[in-house]
């Protein structure tokens, strides 16, 4: 990546240099992308100089606030630049013209068409895509979605991509195309020109996935909770829900921070995926410009409808889809509105999210992980052996009824979190590594990769549908006696029947069984029956 300098004195232009417009029309074109939802689509900057007594410079092509704010910049970018600027008027049309054009992207293609048609010199870019902020001096500052820029134009046939220096390691594990980094309009018109050369830049994809495939925390690290940590592992294994329920200080928060460190490692189709999303969101960090493993999102419980699921003016991902292919962490789960919880039913169900605007529909993908934390009273310690619960019935009925039934049937595992006691506390001998328990779920996640090969969009037990399950999930007479028991006994739902054989077969991927035993449909019983115990 290029170092970023300032502009020289001698590339400043006095405004006696600018000279004057013939009555001859030049129009250039520059290509350059525009984001919609997590994909981005091609759009031609056109602009058409002419001579007139009263210069002016139109901005058309359905362009927001800061595209027609950008002609400011522009201009002081070309003066800032030595690049050639006239008077006369000038149409910057932004194609095609019924597609929204959104935020500072385009100063840097408007900037080198602008400057072109003054020259009356068409720059030779019809094989590239030009993306990038301008600041007042002509120097390029990074812009969100470099990643799905990069795709588009590999897709649409393009041979290179310039973007800002800061965004091109983000734009270069694109394969097939060249990305070059620019640090200002000035070395963009020289490198277009053919007066500048500019290495492309190159990232090796392995090499990269490898150094950055790393996590902070670790299993090892929490001593206890057997059952707990057997109940997470079903739940990465199979890409269950899961809801763990227990007094402060258990670890619950401690144990979901942890769980991303036993998913499968992300391929590289599904890490592209998660970078988009975090791409258009502007959340990537400058010094890791692709996200290499799970995400982790866990959003404080005042957040909104449009923060957990998505949208605004200029609709945007939210954390739903930020959590995609990886981890969505509600801590305190009653805290959260009711209202809030509840947009959360269709993404579970479906992997995807579709906002609706006046303008149209953007549809962001949200496969993701739920896990969910709560205590069982307001206080937190109703049921616990050793401290008294100060809450009333009345108290505890309100606190719980703020998880309606239809969410928390979604939720296919339902686990009790107990006090670890001194002895586990005090052990110095650390539990079993992440890696570990990772290497026992990706070979179960492989098993359900070769089973469901020919179902597209189906990759783990969880997103298996009521037909796949049938095919899937056949038991013997005594797993049937038993799951019929359960039913009748605890009053599960249609969609509770299914879920109980959606773990039952990961817990027979686990042990490597090819059929459902009576023991992993009793075990994944035992895993509905605690919200029966508490919210009944």
């Amino acid at each position: 990546m290029q170092k970023m300098t300032s502009i020289p004195q001698k590339m400043i232009v006095k405004a006696k240099n600018i000279r004057q417009f013939s009555t001859v029309q030049m129009i250039t074109r520059i290509y350059s992308a525009a984001l919609r939802g997590v994909d981005a689509l091609e759009v031609e900057v056109e602009v058409n100089a002419w001579g007139s007594e009263k210069p002016q410079i139109y901005v058309v092509g359905l362009p927001d606030a800061a595209v027609r704010e950008s002609i400011q910049r522009v201009t002081s970018s070309i003066l800032a630049s030595a690049l050639p600027f006239a008077d006369g008027s000038k149409t910057v049309n932004l194609a095609p013209a019924d597609l929204k054009k959104e935020g500072p992207s385009f100063d840097l293609p408007i900037a080198l068409a602008m400057a072109s048609a003054c020259a009356e010199l068409a720059l030779p870019a019809d094989d590239c895509y030009v993306v990038g902020e301008l600041a007042l001096d002509g120097t390029v500052r990074a812009i969100k979605g470099a990643l799905p820029i990069a795709l588009e134009a590999r897709a649409r046939g393009k041979k290179r991509l310039i973007v800002p220096s800061a965004n091109a390691p983000e734009a270069a594990i694109v394969e097939g195309i060249e990305v070059y980094g620019v640090d200002s309009l000035h070395q963009t018109w020289n490198f277009l020109a053919g007066l500048e050369p500019l290495a492309p830049c190159v990232i090796d994809r392995h090499a990269f996935f490898e150094a950055h495939r790393h996590y902070d925390v670790d299993f090892e690290e929490v001593k206890g909770q057997y059952q707990v940590k057997r109940a997470l592992e079903i739940a990465a294994t199979g890409g269950h829900n899961i809801l763990m329920v227990g007094p402060p200080g258990t670890g619950k928060s401690m144990l979901a921070k942890r769980l991303p460190s036993i998913l499968p490692d992300m391929s590289e189709e599904e890490a592209i995926e998660t970078t988009k999303i975090h791409s258009i969101a502007g959340y990537l960090d400058p010094k890791r410009s692709f996200i290499t493993t799970r995400p982790y999102r866990a959003p404080h419980h005042t957040i909104s409808d449009a923060g957990l699921l998505g949208g605004g003016t200029n609709p945007g991902p939210g954390e739903v889809s930020l959590s995609h292919h990886g981890l969505l962490f509600l801590d305190e789960l009653p805290e959260f509105r009711r209202q809030t919880l509840e947009v959360m039913r269709q993404p579970l169900e479906d992997g995807h999210v579709t906002i609706s605007r006046a303008a149209g529909s953007l549809t962001f993908p949200s496969r993701f992980m739920l896990v969910a934390a709560m205590n069982p009273c307001p206080c937190g310690y109703y049921g616990d052996a050793k401290r008294e619960c100060r809450c009333g019935s009345r108290a505890i009925e309100k606190y719980r009824q703020k998880i309606s039934g239809p969410l928390l049937d979604r939720i296919d595992i339902h686990v009790e979190v107990p006090l670890v006691d001194f002895k586990e506390l005090s052990a110095t001998e650390l539990g079993e590594k992440s890696a570990t328990i990772r290497s026992r779920v990706s070979a179960a996640r492989a098993l359900q990769t070769q089973r469901f090969q020919k179902n597209k969009g189906v990759s783990t037990n969880a997103a298996m549908s009521a037909k796949l399950v049938r095919e899937h999930c056949m038991l013997d007479a005594t797993s049937t006696n038993y799951l019929e028991h359960a039913m009748e006994s605890m009053n599960f739902s249609a969609r509770a029947h299914d879920r109980i054989l959606k773990v039952a077969r990961t817990i027979a991927d686990l042990a490597g069984c090819e059929k459902i035993q009576s023991e992993h449909i009793l075990e994944a019983i035992q895993y509905r029956s605690l919200d029966r115990k508490l919210f009944s």
